[in-house]
């Protein structure tokens, strides 16, 4: 198996168990900025995305928390602009990231997916080290689910149209998925 990006493991407590005998077959691309449009606030160490995952945002440090209130959501992972992977939720659990979703005719994406959010917004360009960091994830992914690949991997936005737009225009899926192509095209090669 491809070995994983550096993983740094943070508590949460927004998730739950997977339907017996639900396999994971999806991968699901975010993005996230708390506040919008804002990123590695209020310090790179202690982001709000860290806090809103983990159940601790004082939603009083900023007008637009409010109404992030009470709101119990998570992802699987967030690779934050320079890189880092934080993991929030075991990928064995489900974790609540998709809300109201569908792929291929099946509701609730949540009970079949991994979600991974990236530090960003829909039109801002995310960093270089943020593409590496989320080939390496999703090739390792990959590798370790036998119902995913390059083909199962898609945005909020094809999950939940109208509703959501992420990871938004300026995420680069052409160059993304080529090079992810070709990691794990160079990693078969490695195995004959």
């Amino acid at each position: 198996m491809q070995k994983l990006p550096t993983i740094t493991m943070r508590p949460c407590t927004h998730w739950d168990e997977r339907p017996d005998g639900t396999a994971i077959s999806l991968l699901v691309i975010h993005n996230i900025s708390l506040p919008p449009g804002q990123f590695a606030t209020p310090h790179p160490d202690r982001p709000y995305i860290d806090d809103f995952f983990g159940g601790r945002l004082d939603c009083s440090a900023h007008p637009y928390f409010a109404h992030l209130q009470g709101v119990r959501v998570s992802a699987h992972c967030v690779i934050y602009r320079d890189g880092r992977v934080w993991q929030y939720v075991p990928f064995e659990k489900r974790a609540w990231h998709a809300g109201v979703s569908q792929y291929q005719g099946r509701e609730k994406c949540n009970d079949f997916s991994i979600g991974i959010e990236l530090e960003g917004s829909d039109d801002e360009p995310f960093t270089p080290l943020q593409y590496q960091a989320l080939i390496k994830l999703c090739d390792a992914l990959i590798q370790q689910y036998p119902l995913l690949s390059v083909q199962t991997i898609v945005g909020h936005s094809d999950i939940a149209p109208g509703r959501k737009t992420d990871p938004g225009p300026a995420f680069n899926w052409s160059d993304f998925l080529a090079d992810l192509t070709a990691l794990q095209h160079a990693g078969r090669t490695q195995l004959e």
